[in-house]
């Protein structure tokens, strides 16, 4: 039995079924938000930075947000696997104090970052012409930008309230920020669905930008005044774009989307929502690869992981839980490549209905 399940927009689902898969189908590939979620999704990773677009020769846009946005980063360095596979060590085995602060939390992040990324990173991120990265974090505006923590959690449960009534609220709290390398070439450039700010990727910021789209308010310190943005607080960019819902622009080309569940969130706010459903005209042309039901199963606890694990598991336990995660994950990679090399198992690839 497949470790996976593949969904597909109706135009991604005829031309699948028309054209088998390949590389050569893709324009865009999305990373989400999610956390530690994303280790089962690593094994997938490495074969898809390291086998399935080596050697690409056309642009492939990226977009991110959180660790999403670490995983983009880490496909537009020189050795893409070799960065990938120093974030899943790093983070896997990360070690707070009992009762850490937000500054400890922040240090280590930035720090494990900086050594996933290592000295060049962030110059071949910036300078890459085939792999564009599209990172997003959220401006807080108003009192969101205070330093005043009591203001800030007012700002956080006023928008989480309003969400419930319209997602577009949450323009009135947080601007999207994308930080790009394309420039005004970027497809998403015109984003209107909520308050978007663009900002011109460089050596300068994108550390910020990185450390910004997963900061978690009040688990992580936000970024103040990142280079050639607007001033303010920058946090994470799940906070609008927990899974994305808005146009990805890959126009008869498909979008991959390797995600760690069948449920696509819109925004941070919207988990809480059950009735709160992305707009399927924006995934018409999405493939969206899935752990299957009997795969997480299959895993300790039966569940990925989650940052509930930090609580609920002693150091110990969690690394050993977290590795065995990791290395089962290779399975996922051995089955989207036999997808790939036989086309055996298009015929099982599932209509996307946006049910969560």
């Amino acid at each position: 039995m497949s470790s996976l399940t593949i969904f597909a927009g109706p135009h991604a689902l005829q031309r699948l079924r028309s054209e088998g898969l390949n590389a050569d189908q893709f324009k865009v590939m999305l990373g989400a938000s999610g956390g530690p979620k994303w280790f089962v999704l690593f094994g997938l990773d490495r074969y898809i930075f390291g086998e399935f677009f080596a050697n690409r020769e056309r642009e492939l846009i990226t977009l991110g947000s959180s660790a999403g946005a670490w995983r983009m980063c880490c496909l537009a360095t020189s050795d893409p696997v070799a960065a990938i596979e120093r974030l899943a060590k790093l983070y896997s085995q990360e070690q707070y104090s009992e009762q850490p602060t937000t500054d400890e939390i922040t240090d280590q992040a930035r720090e494990m970052l900086a050594q996933t990324l290592g000295p060049d990173g962030v110059k071949e991120i910036v300078e890459n012409e085939i792999f564009r990265t599209h990172i997003i974090a959220d401006r807080a505006r108003g009192i969101g930008s205070s330093q005043v923590k009591a203001l800030r959690m007012l700002q956080l449960l006023s928008s989480a309230l309003l969400n419930t009534a319209s997602r577009k609220t949450l323009s009135l709290f947080f601007e999207r920020n994308i930080f790009s390398n394309m420039g005004q070439t970027s497809p998403f450039s015109n984003a209107s669905d909520l308050k978007t700010a663009h900002v011109a990727m460089s050596k300068e910021n994108l550390m910020d930008a990185m450390m910004a789209s997963g900061s978690i308010p009040f688990v992580l310190n936000g970024v103040r005044d990142i280079h050639s943005a607007k001033r303010g607080m920058y946090w994470d960019g799940g906070i609008t774009d927990y899974h994305f819902d808005f146009p990805f622009h890959a126009g008869d080309d498909l979008v991959l989307y390797p995600h760690f569940s069948a449920a696509v969130i819109p925004g941070w706010f919207d988990k809480r929502i059950p009735w709160r459903r992305v707009d399927l005209k924006n995934f018409e042309n999405v493939v969206m690869v899935v752990p299957s039901k009997e795969f997480v199963a299959s895993l300790p606890y039966g569940k990925i992981p989650d940052r509930t694990d930090f609580e609920t598991l002693d150091y110990s336990s969690r690394v050993a839980y977290w590795s065995t995660v990791l290395e089962k994950s290779k399975r996922l990679a051995d089955d989207f490549a036999a997808l790939v090399g036989s086309g055996a198992g298009i015929e099982d690839v599932q209509p996307f209905t946006g049910e969560r």
